[in-house]
């Protein structure tokens, strides 16, 4: 199967954002006298979008004070969307590899979408990307199949021509949910047994590029 579209998740697949992630949580968490989390504990909240991990590092907190945590926490991450954040080696490589094959990038992730543009614009890839696909940019996110569906049809792209690239159960379900293969990455965020029901796993970002260009069964 010739691959022409890639729809990448962010945090945990393209970039290590884990450190930036956690100081924005214990900056909210600190606004209510909690102490701070390490990125051991925080790693296993990420994944299901701000407001989740939120409700998850302050889960004694009322409506109306998630909410004000959440403004927190955003704010903060949003002024130091990369600070300690780095794009993982080889990575790089990966995007313009693709890119240069006349293979069509997408973001897909629970991130919010202005959060997701900062990023990649910090990191200089927000131009490789046809379609950038926020937590908020649809009514649904991973995963549900709903922002694959969309990008797929965006890109123009038939879903036996597109696969999922992530490292959380997330990724992996919502490809299944969509129709689209996945390809599980085991250096994010994720545990590897979320990665079981991917088509295919990459160790590194090289294995990875490797997969694609060969192309799936």
């Amino acid at each position: 199967m010739i691959i022409r579209a890639v729809l990448f998740d962010l945090d945990g697949t393209l970039v290590d954002s884990l450190e930036d992630l956690t100081d924005a949580a214990n900056f909210a968490r600190c606004a209510y006298s909690h102490p701070p989390l390490t990125m051991d504990t925080v790693r296993l909240k990420v994944g299901k979008g701000a407001r989740h991990l939120v409700q998850q590092i302050l889960p004694d907190l009322s409506d109306t004070d998630i909410d004000h945590a959440l403004e927190l926490f955003l704010d903060f991450n949003r002024q130091h969307i990369a600070d300690k954040s780095r794009l993982y080696p080889g990575i790089l490589d990966v995007l313009h590899g693709l890119a240069a094959r006349d293979i069509k990038l997408a973001l897909i992730t629970n991130k919010n979408e202005d959060l997701s543009m900062l990023i990649l614009q910090a990191f200089g890839i927000y131009d490789l990307f046809e379609s950038i696909c926020g937590g908020n940019t649809y009514p649904e996110r991973k995963p549900s199949p709903l922002p694959l569906l969309e990008v797929a049809e965006k890109l123009g792209v038939a879903h036996h021509e597109c696969v999922m690239v992530g490292d959380s159960i997330n990724d992996i379900e919502a490809a299944k949910r969509a129709g689209i293969a996945s390809i599980g990455c085991t250096w994010g965020f994720g545990d590897n047994d979320e990665l079981t029901g991917a088509y295919a796993l990459a160790c590194s970002p090289h294995e990875l590029l490797a997969t694609i260009v060969a192309g799936l069964p």
